[in-house]
């Protein structure tokens, strides 16, 4: 069911402290840990502790969740010190979009010019 842990997410298991991430913050709704294969010199994954497969379901079914997604991405950006250079937060939707894991989750990216288009 949306909303409830999953028993085969990998988030939802990082949520609940069953696989170890390198947390840099964590709120009541919200973890943020450092992704595993890092695109940028600050690559940052801000989840939901919530399931919900992709970014928009989340913002439909918990638009307060979603908006706590995005404050949790500024302030790690902030953290990180590259909200004054530019930083780039992305949600992929979808296999096609390059979603390898369907928890919502936001790519906190910096520290290195971002192009674009991405691609």
């Amino acid at each position: 069911m949306a909303g409830e842990p999953q028993a085969d997410c990998l988030f939802c298991k990082i949520v609940n402290g069953e696989v170890p991430a390198t947390v840099v913050r964590e709120t009541e709704t919200t973890v943020a840990f450092r992704d595993i294969n890092p695109k940028a010199p600050t690559h940052v994954l801000v989840i939901p502790k919530v399931h919900y497969p992709d970014a928009a379901s989340l913002a439909a079914a918990e638009p307060g969740v979603a908006a706590d997604v995005l404050r949790e991405a500024g302030q790690v950006a902030a953290d990180e010190k590259v909200d004054g250079e530019g930083y780039r937060v992305v949600f992929n939707t979808g296999a096609g979009a390059g979603q390898t894991v369907f928890h919502a989750h936001a790519h906190v990216l910096g520290g290195r010019g971002l192009q674009w288009p991405p691609g």
